[in-house]
């Protein structure tokens, strides 16, 4: 229907690049089964939908009029979720840059921010009526740092100089789309979905202390300041002005007083101090010098994630306290099992259900705490395409047949359905529930 070319279409068609040769050309095939998805929500006693809308399908190559198409299928999704009584939750950008604008230097070119704030007030005129509530980024260090740094996703640059390029330009895209969308829809609520870890110390020294406050300023922060208050962590560093491409006035372009913070959150973060060597082996030491990984004290989810539900609580708790108590909308957190059907047609994913029980769980301490959480989105729906895992690793309350299509809901998603409607995580073996 008029779609562009996108750099995960490019990037998914690159030999090598994604897990098992999978493409997501079809994937769990939303596009022309939106109605059978929204059936399952509401067999789940689900109230609100966060999905994503991809630019190349609104500007297929990334500027100029819209592709009325493209458009038409949204309004009618969005209508549909209304007509169901679920709310559409709408990311604006969902790491699929169109391929013409990373042709012409992508998100380290400058330009791209002026290019995003089209795109999102073309979408807030045609679905702001009914849309209230919109995240312009979906995991902006992700993309980013994946996508620019470290090369493992699209669109597979591994240069320092074009990540640091690559997020200022999105702090100020960011800005501008946000100030694009309230000037279409002033009375719209606007956030963006943060990827964030609890980073903790390795040890108690200074040094590895100091490490955690600046693996936290990278990890969580790197985004989410310039946004509040016009400025990049002061926990760096240093901040390489001319490597970014900052220009006078740019940290005034970045603010932008988002009406919620989206809170992406899967694991925590082991932050300690870099040895010397270190420093010298690996040339961004120099601007971030600390060293971050995983910890193998919880036990690990198929992709090899470190279950942490601390971790959720935590991250909750230190937004509220830094940020003077903003709304918080947990937009993502989820595990990858894959379980699959026993002889009877059963997925019993009982993993999935202790994950999502103590990280709920976790939540409601923190809103215990003080916290003003809005809402909890788990990843995923139904099992998809994992970026450059493929459909090696599922995420799913609902199990996807890729062959044919068939959705089917897992024993997590049964038991996730009895939460929605009661609004309460019931009682497990280890005590009561909340």
């Amino acid at each position: 229907d008029g779609k562009g070319e996108s750099i995960w279409d490019r990037f998914a068609h690159t030999p090598g690049k994604i897990k098992n040769r999978d493409t997501g050309d079809v994937a769990c095939d939303s596009y022309h089964r939106w109605r059978e998805d929204i059936a399952l929500m509401r067999a789940m006693n689900l109230n609100s939908y966060r999905f994503s809308i991809s630019w190349p399908r609104i500007q297929p190559a990334g500027s100029g009029p819209a592709n009325f198409k493209g458009i038409d299928y949204y309004s009618r999704l969005v209508d549909a979720l209304l007509e169901a009584r679920t709310r559409p939750f709408v990311t604006l950008y969902h790491w699929d840059l169109p391929q013409a604008l990373e042709d012409a230097g992508g998100w380290p070119n400058r330009d791209t921010a002026s290019r995003f704030a089209d795109y999102v007030e073309i979408a807030a005129r045609a679905l702001g009526d009914r849309v209230s509530d919109w995240m312009l980024f979906n995991e902006p260090s992700a993309f980013t740092d994946l996508g620019y740094l470290e090369g493992t996703h699209a669109p597979g640059r591994n240069s320092l100089f074009d990540f640091l390029r690559a997020s200022h330009t999105v702090n100020l895209a960011q800005a501008a789309g946000f100030h694009a969308l309230k000037a279409t829809r002033p009375s719209a609520r606007v956030g963006t979905a943060f990827s964030m870890s609890a980073c903790e110390p390795a040890t108690n020294s200074e040094e590895d202390k100091l490490a955690a406050e600046r693996a936290h300023a990278i990890t969580n922060l790197w985004f989410l300041e310039p946004a509040l208050k016009g400025r990049y962590p002061e926990a760096l560093a240093f901040l390489p002005e001319t490597a970014m491409g900052i220009k006078s006035g740019d940290l005034d372009k970045m603010r932008a007083p988002l009406d919620f913070v989206g809170i992406n959150l899967y694991y925590r973060t082991i932050a300690s101090a870099p040895s010397a060597m270190e420093r010298i082996s690996h040339a961004q030491q120099w601007l971030f010098p600390v060293k971050m990984g995983a910890s193998s004290q919880g036990p690990k989810t198929d992709n090899g994630w470190e279950v942490w539900p601390q971790a959720l609580h935590d991250m909750v708790m230190r937004i509220t306290r830094d940020f003077n108590r903003p709304q918080i909308e947990i937009t993502e957190s989820g595990c990858a099992y894959n379980d699959g059907p026993d002889a009877n047609g059963v997925i019993r994913d009982t993993r999935r259900v202790a994950y999502h029980r103590q990280y709920l769980q976790a939540v409601a301490r923190a809103i215990a705490g003080g916290a003003d959480v809005r809402g909890y989105h788990a990843w995923t729906l139904m099992d998809n395409f994992e970026w450059a895992d493929g459909f090696s690793q599922r995420f799913g309350l609902a199990y996807v047949d890729f062959k044919s299509q068939q959705r089917t809901l897992k024993e997590s998603g049964r038991w996730y359905a009895k939460v929605a409607a009661e609004n309460r995580v019931g009682p497990d073996r280890s005590g009561p529930g909340l």
